[in-house]
């Protein structure tokens, strides 16, 4: 089995997590909307997930909607000790598959209800609040109302952790000063790094940044440099894309996804890659052809 235990450990809700995680959104049909074409196969990638040595997955009620947390439950359930379950809320899914803001106090509440039953818990390990200001990636605007929310669910019991997600610097600052922000969960990788700064800042206070599409999402990374490397460390583009991420920042925590055990094996032996400085300094130059 690949050796996930290379990539070492981040402390997530007080909880150490193996770096390499795994987001469950690829379980869900296509455009995460409604459920798989083989639920026993999704099934399969969650328990062959775990049985490698993955205790961190990333999911929310939104995904299907509830088709991932309920596959996750039918799976793993009950649950092993140590396997910290990230979910999400802020959005909701339209009849025809759209995502939809979902800020109210009713809305989150709801859905953090939601999160519960569908994946069989009692409490929520670490819960991501999602903000949608725009379309396009992270927006000013004010968090303070949502998260009140969010912070006195957790003060009922329903939430250990409280995160953020698509979110700029100031609204993380802005956060902690309500409530105590375990993670950061924005989009990121080698290509898409304009939270470098961010991610060196949350570091010094040991707070997790989780990256989403660390892959690229639904347009795959593409780089004739990217390529390039390796083939030369005889690896994949997207473990040499993740190997970059785990080499980027002790505190990032990678929670690739697939729907594919095959592909699962080949995102999780990237904690073997070692990147040798040429390689790294040639990958830094993909960043800066897409700046």
């Amino acid at each position: 089995m690949p050796g996930i235990d290379s990539s070492s450990t981040f402390p997530l809700g007080g909880h150490p997590v193996k770096r390499l995680g795994y987001g469950a959104m690829q379980l869900a049909g296509p455009g995460v909307f409604g459920p798989p074409k083989d639920p026993d196969a999704a099934r399969a990638v969650l328990r062959e997930a775990v049985a490698r040595g993955v205790n961190h997955i990333d999911t929310s009620d939104y995904y299907g909607p509830h088709v991932t947390n309920q596959l996750i439950r039918d799976a793993l359930a009950p649950y092993a000790d140590g396997l910290v379950i990230v979910t999400k809320i802020g959005a909701r899914r339209g009849n025809d598959g759209s995502w939809l803001p979902a800020f109210s106090k009713e809305e989150l509440t709801q859905a953090v209800h939601d999160n519960l039953r569908n994946l069989g818990r009692d409490v929520l390990d670490v819960v991501n609040l999602r903000f949608m200001f725009d379309t396009h990636g992270p927006a000013e605007g004010p968090i303070e109302e949502a998260l009140t929310v969010l912070a006195d669910l957790q003060r009922q019991g329903l939430v250990r952790h409280i995160g953020l997600s698509n979110v700029t610097a100031k609204q993380v600052a802005d956060g902690r000063r309500i409530a105590d922000i375990v993670c950061v969960q924005n989009h990121y990788n080698l290509a898409h790094r304009h939270d470098d700064a961010l991610i060196d800042s949350l570091a010094k206070d040991k707070i997790a940044y989780v990256p989403f599409f660390p892959l690229g999402g639904f347009s795959p990374l593409q780089s004739s440099t990217l390529s390039a490397v390796a083939a030369r460390l005889k690896a994949t583009p997207m473990q040499t894309a993740l190997a970059w991420l785990l080499r980027r920042s002790p505190n990032i925590l990678l929670i690739p996804g697939t729907s594919s055990a095959a592909h699962l094996k080949e995102n999780l032996a990237a904690a073997e890659l070692t990147l040798p400085d040429d390689a790294l300094k040639e990958l830094e130059s993909v960043a800066s052809a897409n700046a």
